[in-house]
């Protein structure tokens, strides 16, 4: 056999079958190919279990995943053009209609067109003011609103100076004339090292919280830390 020949005879990828799911190579491919082409049922049957189990061996890492057997098994008719005659261990048969079919639109929180740069949770925020009683609460629940919108604005923009003016008209704004500060009112300047402390502080309040309960349960059981170790009776003697 000449070079010539030999070039004839190389087939290239280019001239083959498209990969149809690239994660399994085309050598699964194939196989679920000579599978399908089977005429007898349980011959046929026996071929597409154990490519189903080579595919999962193919990548252990998700065999703990929920329902990713039935995940494989769609590969295989997908692989087979939807036209596989075997029985599955599933309900429905997979189908390419239902393969085509387009998840449903997941609707996306819509805020005022030119409030974007504050984010949703402010949106959330100005509502539940809306909803709280007049009082000392309502108003310092305002001004915190007012110190974060400050902060997104400033982030958002870029700039180091924020007028309350601007602020003041968005809240009121954004919450339909129900929500105000006064002029003569500043509002606090805030800055991401204030939220990551705030968030530090009610970490280590939590932490407390558990040490001083644990505590209390040590001190009314007298005092007393028994641990296991070297001695009778679990007890740890102490060295003279």
């Amino acid at each position: 056999m000449n070079k010539r020949e030999a070039l004839d005879m190389m087939e290239y990828n280019s001239q083959k079958d498209e990969v149809i799911v690239p994660e399994y190579g085309r050598n699964v491919q194939n196989m679920i190919k000579v599978a399908k082409a089977q005429t007898d049922p349980r011959v046929r049957q026996v071929m597409v279990d154990k490519i189903v189990d080579m595919m999962m061996m193919m990548h252990p890492q998700n065999r703990n995943m929920e329902d990713y057997r039935e995940k494989l098994w769609k590969h295989v008719f997908r692989m087979a053009g939807y036209d596989l005659d075997v029985e599955i261990p599933m309900e429905h048969r997979p189908t390419l209609e239902e393969a085509m079919r387009k998840p449903d639109k997941v609707p996306y929180p819509q805020i005022g067109k030119g409030y974007r740069h504050y984010g949703n949770n402010v949106k959330q925020l100005i509502h539940k003011a809306i909803e709280m009683e007049d009082g000392g609460k309502k108003e310092g629940f305002v001004g915190t609103i007012a110190s974060y919108m400050k902060l997104a604005y400033r982030t958002w923009n870029k700039e180091p100076f924020v007028s309350d003016h601007i602020i003041k008209t968005d809240l009121e704004l954004m919450s339909d004339s129900r929500l105000s500060i006064d002029d003569e009112t500043a509002i606090e300047n805030l800055s991401p090292t204030d939220l990551r402390t705030s968030s530090s502080n009610n970490q280590n309040n939590r932490r407390r919280s558990t040490q001083g309960s644990s505590n209390n349960r040590r001190s009314q059981s007298g005092g007393r830390s028994f641990k296991s170790g070297a001695g009778s009776g679990g007890f740890k003697r102490k060295r003279k």
